[in-house]
């Protein structure tokens, strides 16, 4: 709440003569006007009364009679005053004063209490500090409290509800505090409109102290204050909030902390330090994080700054959203954050991950890549129940949305340490069931996963914070009101920078171009696919019936002696995976749509609304040839190269030319001789189980001259021989290369079970 030094209009005056001293008396006089539309009205207005003092003589300003004058300097005062706005009484031939009233200048007609006390505020220090002496009349009545009297706020925990806080805010006047707040909350109700009353063009805003004090407050220092005050909540006649709000007041603490007015924080002090801690984030650098000791992985500068954010808000009993970008490491980033919790002893009860029932498999693999020291259970499927009885005694349980939704009873008498969701906006509708199930959980601490936290519309996010921190956003009707509708409807920019800093310090958001100086050259995705409806139905029906050939075939042949049925089974549930239009069976004609293509349509549609230029790689031509066909119907530029493309640089010099920005390539075309540097994004279609081979092909773009981070994504069918084949990769590194060695039937190391896992049900 400072006082500007600057004068209204112009440049700074020049200083008083030492031998002609301004005196200025301001007192409150009736003026009355007579303008045609008004006869006679009585305004109560601002007066000023100006003498000259010439070493100890006083002369009135403009008296003729007095001899000796210096005119320049009573020249120079009258053009001071005007110019910090005093209308000269002389000028205003249709006003006149009370008879006996001596004064020479009025701050306005038709002022109103602020611009009254704007004069008080920032004219007088003017031009005291300009040499004037001014005298203020005891009953004038609106004068202001002064720069050295300070703001106070104070937040205490609420008497009716601990997790709450009550606040106050106020001046400090000789010991005695002032509270503003009722005469605040006035001022902004009768404003209706908060956009309005910030956008004001005077100097100041007059809130009522006492009788005939004001506290000037500049609007923009006002829009600080409404800001907060319209994000809390009015109880009784008290202002109150979550525990998990005290952080706003810290940041209007602290940029209100200009030296001039300060505001001081009293009150509750561990409510003011947690305040101030999840407001600033973090202490420790990111740098000085080396992660929990057992992790086996090494995290990247901003995922050191992820899981310190997530520690933070763990010791501060706050929940929030990690909301990086794709492929920033959110997985990874929650792994060593439980980790963490496991290595000094809070995690006594077990942290479940909530998923997608495609990604279980993602998950279950990743904890045991990078926290192998964990126990991890698995919640899902039919024997489910039979493993209720241990889940308590695992440092981790994935689980997924329908069984929380299908268990909510039992799940919700688990006592939890920590609770996440990945892919959080699976709860973006309040009413869902699984989101009332997921809200129901015991948890201590609460994560939410989400590179989309806000996908059509704001309640979603309310839907997501509601999980974290009941209260934080307010009720659902209540948050409509104050932010969605404005926000949405009428583009109310007040209300959107209130809503992005009371949950800045919750979210933690990086972009892959934010991060880019941090990250690798090449970043690896996998995304995992669901099958439903008749493609599902055919991969299971050719799954029965190749099972059952390749079981003949080993009971007539031996195991090793039935590779090329293996290799013949495991040829067509991958082609059931990229696309039913490749399997050569009458079953397969019938079945239209493929779920894969329509993700990797889906994922090069964003991919170029980014800008960026893509390679996608298949085994099979003719699925290449699918691809295209559904991009030419998109209309989408592209360029392909296959064994049957009779001109091979030609389709690479388009490609390396910008005339496409999509280039479909085989691998035996395509895997290796080439230099795309081009590309900053490359799809593998379908997984080759050849990991050599799929990194050559990776490396068509991932060479020496790129200069953008390179991601690569991994598209499998989950559940499926693809993500079942990934698995067994990681347990047995020599599987593809036994299986599929340059596509010649090798006898496998693996044993009759691993080929029954390979040719099991989908997962449901």
């Amino acid at each position: 709440m400072s006082l500007d030094s600057g004068p209204v209009l112009g440049s700074r005056p020049n200083l008083v003569s030492p031998r002609c001293v301004p005196c200025l008396r301001l007192f409150a006089g009736t003026l009355f006007v007579d303008d045609g539309t008004r006869n006679g009205d009585e305004v109560r207005t601002a007066m000023l009364a100006v003498d000259l003092d010439y070493g100890g003589r006083r002369v009135r300003l403009g008296d003729p009679r007095a001899a000796g004058r210096d005119q320049r300097a009573e020249l120079a005062a009258c053009r001071t005053l005007e110019g910090l706005g005093a209308i000269e009484l002389s000028a205003l031939e249709d006003c006149a004063v009370e008879p006996g009233t001596t004064a020479d200048y009025i701050v306005a007609v038709d002022a109103d209490v602020h611009a009254l006390c704007a004069f008080t505020a920032y004219a007088v220090p003017q031009l005291k500090s300009l040499g004037w002496r001014v005298e203020i009349a005891p009953d004038y009545p609106w004068q202001v409290i002064g720069a050295e009297v300070p703001l106070y706020a104070s937040a205490n925990p609420d008497e009716d509800r601990p997790d709450w806080f009550a606040l106050e805010l106020g001046v400090d006047i000789d010991g005695n505090r002032v509270d503003l707040l009722p005469a605040l909350l006035d001022l902004i109700d009768g404003a209706g409109d908060l956009a309005s009353l910030t956008r004001t063009t005077r100097r100041c805003v007059a809130i009522q102290v006492d009788e005939k004090r004001f506290l000037p407050v500049p609007p923009a220092r006002l829009k600080l204050l409404a800001k907060v005050l319209v994000e809390l909540y009015r109880r009784d006649g008290k202002i109150t909030a979550p525990a998990v709000r005290a952080p706003i007041i810290a940041e209007l603490c602290s940029t209100l902390h200009d030296g001039q007015r300060p505001m001081r924080w009293v009150g509750d002090t561990k409510l003011r330090e947690q305040a101030y801690s999840l407001a600033l984030g973090p202490r420790r650098a990111a740098t000085r994080i080396t992660g929990p000791e057992t992790l086996c992985a090494d995290l990247r500068p901003y995922q050191k700054e992820g899981v310190a954010w997530l520690q933070h808000l763990r010791e501060h009993d706050a929940s929030g959203v990690l909301a990086d970008d794709m492929g920033l490491g959110k997985t990874l980033q929650t792994i060593a954050h439980i980790l963490t919790e496991k290595e000094q002893g809070r995690l006594d009860r077990p942290a479940m991950i909530v998923t997608l029932t495609s990604l279980v498999g993602n998950w279950q693999r990743e904890l045991a890549r990078f926290a192998p020291t964990l126990k991890v259970a698995i919640h899902h499927g039919a024997d489910r129940h039979a493993m209720r009885a241990t889940l308590a005694d695992h440092n981790v349980i994935i689980t997924t949305y329908p069984m929380i939704a299908r268990d909510s009873k039992d799940l919700a008498t688990m006592p939890l340490h920590l609770l996440v969701l990945d892919e959080a906006h699976a709860i973006k509708n309040w009413d869902a069931q699984v989101s009332e199930a997921a809200r129901s959980l015991d948890a201590r601490h609460r994560v939410c996963l989400s590179g989309t936290p806000i996908e059509n519309h704001l309640g979603e996010l309310w839907s997501l914070f509601d999980f974290l921190m009941p209260g934080m956003l307010g009720g659902r009707d209540e948050f409509n009101q104050q932010f969605r509708f404005p926000i949405e409807q009428n583009g109310d920019a007040v209300r959107l920078e209130a809503l992005r800093d009371r949950v800045r310090p919750f979210i933690m958001r990086r972009t892959k171009d934010s991060v880019a100086p941090e990250l690798p050259a090449k970043t690896m995705l996998v995304r995992a696919v669901e099958l439903t409806g008749e493609q599902r139905e055919l991969y299971e029906s050719i799954r029965v019936s190749a099972h059952a050939d390749v079981r003949s075939h080993i009971k007539q042949r031996g195991f090793g002696g039935s590779q090329i049925a293996i290799l013949d089974a495991l040829l067509k549930l991958r082609q059931v995976c990229c696309d039913p239009r490749l399997v050569g069976v009458e079953a397969a004609r019938t079945v239209e749509g493929s779920a894969k293509l329509n993700v990797l349509l889906d994922i090069l549609k964003l991919s170029l609304e980014e800008g960026r230029r893509v390679l996608v790689f298949s085994q099979f031509a003719r699925m290449l040839g699918l691809i295209s066909e559904s991009l030419l119907a998109r209309g989408v530029r592209h360029v392909s190269l296959t064994g049957h493309t009779p001109d091979r640089q030609k389709p690479i010099d388009a490609f390396q030319q910008g005339k496409a920005d999509i280039f479909l390539i085989s691998l035996k075309a395509g895997g290796a001789g080439l230099n795309l540097v081009g590309a900053d994004t490359v799809i593998h279609y379908d997984p080759w189980w050849n990991p050599a081979a799929q990194a050559q092909a990776t490396d068509r773009a991932h060479r020496i001259g790129q200069t953008k981070p390179v991601f690569v994504h991994d598209l499998i069918i989950a559940g499926s021989v693809e993500e079942r084949m990934l698995t067994l990769q990681r347990q047995k590194r020599m599987l593809a290369d036994s299986i599929l060695a340059n596509g010649a039937p090798t006898a496998p190391p693996i044993t009759e079970r691993d080929l029954d896992d390979l040719l099991a049900p989908l997962a449901r």
